[in-house]
């Protein structure tokens, strides 16, 4: 596992999920690093967040995700440094992050589901938060 200059933060944990999210279909688009740095930027969770550590962080993510079982490792670190009570705002992040480009991949859609697994987040709860990022995501044109 690749090394960290100290454990993740709960802010780390959520920019880590959002970035596993953007890299799942192999390609990082523009919008979903916008919604990223949009969601750091003007978000309370995020208020006292060291910019500085995004990098870090999402080297983290790209190496883990380059491991046979990275993506467990990844869960564990999430589960691990972030509040339960944080873990609905995680798979939030997560769906605003996959809702961005206007485009679900299979690959997106299996990780979300993945995501809601490891987190374990309610179905009816999941729905909600879905649908919430799908109606923040709409153009005039849809």
């Amino acid at each position: 596992m690749p090394d960290l200059p100290h454990s993740l933060t709960p802010e780390d944990s959520l920019i880590a999920v959002m970035v596993a999210v953007s890299v799942s279909d192999e390609q990082i688009g523009t919008a979903e690093l916008l919604r990223i740095e949009a969601s750091v930027n003007h978000l309370p969770v995020f208020a006292t967040y060291d910019m500085d550590r995004l990098k870090t962080v999402s080297r983290v993510v790209f190496d883990l995700l380059t491991e046979e079982d990275g993506l467990d490792a990844l869960f564990g670190l999430v589960r691990e440094n972030l509040p339960e009570r944080l873990w609905e705002t995680a798979y939030a992040l997560a769906c605003d992050v996959a809702a961005a480009d206007g485009m679900l991949a299979a690959s997106e859609l299996r990780l979300l589901e993945e995501i809601r697994h490891e987190l374990n987040i309610d179905r009816l709860h999941a729905a909600a938060i879905e649908r919430g990022a799908r109606a923040r995501h709409m153009t005039v044109a849809d």
